[in-house]
């Protein structure tokens, strides 16, 4: 039976320094998106934060997967691990899919990818899923064991839920085929009730995959909600304000103090989150600076509030 979020123990919020703790652990090896658009983010990312971290390549419609392969490349020149996505219905046949793959693996030395159907409405080939491109073992071929698969808190706006939790299953069980290191990825959602409810139906239906939580970093209200209608993030819209319609509400910038601590302070779902994964709709700047601010214990706890406050560096 899933466990409800209402009824989620909560550590008790008087100690402050084990709270700080809290947080500042489940930030610690978050990962983040860069893009194709932006090459100049790596340089961005190399000045603020960590050698070694996780940096996924997203892959947007109309984009070729040889901009992603040059992307992840000046990732992997710069330090960083380049997670690229890997776009199913992007490949026109095999031979292009073993290409793309390849060349990752080769070029950019890829361990680790991100593999998602893509958002095209249509394949442009036989692959119209991620699990029938994990199928092809062409992974495995170059030695891309470390496997991303997505994941959605909040309902998929063009996939039922039943299909979702069908495809998620079948992927569970591919991987222990195939001897893969299988990872959920999610969308990124804005409150911590819903992501609470949806890691408790991932363990209630036994896929005890590892899950990194997908989160908007600091930006302002209006690009958080342009970003989450397109990307169909509905649901937790309201964690961002009931009075969001006001043109001052919507050029204030938001962070993710609150649903950070939220899920810091729920012992039974911090637990079960690997990692967090940032999408910088704000900018990298932003993002990056956030994440530091935090990882450096830059950040006061308002007990008042839901949140807390980062302070700038000194």
């Amino acid at each position: 039976m899933v466990t409800e979020p209402s009824v989620l123990r909560r550590e008790p919020p008087d100690d402050l320094a084990a709270e700080r703790d809290r947080i500042r652990a489940l930030v610690a090896g978050c990962s983040l998106e860069t893009s194709t658009r932006s090459p100049s983010d790596v340089d961005a990312y190399r000045d603020r934060i960590a050698a070694g971290t996780d940096v996924y390549v997203n892959h947007f419609p109309g984009e070729t997967y040889h901009q992603v392969i040059a992307i992840a490349a000046r990732l992997r020149r710069a330090g960083f691990n380049p997670v690229p996505h890997v776009g199913a219905r992007n490949f026109v046949g095999f031979t292009q899919a073993r290409d793309c793959i390849e060349r990752l693996a080769g070029e950019a030395e890829v361990r680790q990818v991100l593999v998602i159907a893509g958002d095209l409405g249509h394949a442009m080939g036989p692959y119209a899923s991620s699990l029938a491109l994990l199928e092809t073992g062409l992974f495995q071929r170059y030695g891309i064991r470390r496997i991303g698969v997505a994941g959605y808190p909040e309902a998929h706006g063009r996939i039922g839920a039943t299909e979702i939790w069908s495809a998620l299953m079948a992927k569970h069980a591919l991987a222990r085929q195939a001897g893969l290191e299988l990872q959920i990825v999610t969308q990124f959602c804005f409150e911590a009730a819903a992501i609470e409810a949806w890691i408790s139906e991932v363990r209630a239906r036994g896929i005890d995959l590892p899950i990194r939580i997908g989160l908007a970093g600091p930006a302002s209200l209006r690009t958080l909600f342009k970003f989450a209608l397109r990307c169909g993030v509905g649901a937790s819209l309201r964690a961002l304000g009931s009075d969001a319609a006001s043109i001052a509400h919507l050029l204030t910038e938001s962070g993710p103090e609150a649903v950070v601590r939220a899920l810091a302070d729920a012992p039974e779902s911090s637990r079960e989150i690997a990692a967090l994964h940032f999408f910088p709709f704000g900018g990298v700047a932003q993002t990056s600076a956030w994440i530091r601010a935090v990882a450096e214990g830059r950040f006061d706890i308002e007990p008042a509030s839901e949140g807390f406050r980062v302070r700038p560096k000194a």
